[in-house]
């Protein structure tokens, strides 16, 4: 199943500068594991050392934020589109 996965600039040395990029998973945790395949390291940037998605980063399924869904088990269908929003602080 194929899923539009929307790169935030910071990471697209890992994609090859593709702001785009589509890949498989049924859910959060798989959908890392197909992008690590597709993009060696860009886990590590995504996930911490469990295997949870980072704090400062933000992610959307749908424009759904996963932290009121399943986290990382939220499930994925076809033509999802996930979002990677990294966190922005300041004042």
């Amino acid at each position: 199943m194929s899923v539009k996965v929307l790169v935030p600039t910071a990471l697209q040395k890992f994609t090859n500068n593709q702001a785009t990029l589509e890949c498989n998973g049924s859910t959060i945790s798989e959908l890392f594991d197909s992008l690590e395949k597709a993009c060696p390291g860009i886990k590590a940037r995504l996930c911490d050392e469990s295997g949870k998605p980072r704090r400062f980063l933000n992610l959307y399924v749908n424009s759904e934020d996963i932290r009121f869904l399943d986290g990382a088990a939220t499930p994925l269908k076809e033509g999802d589109e996930v979002s990677i929003v990294p966190a922005v602080a300041g004042g």
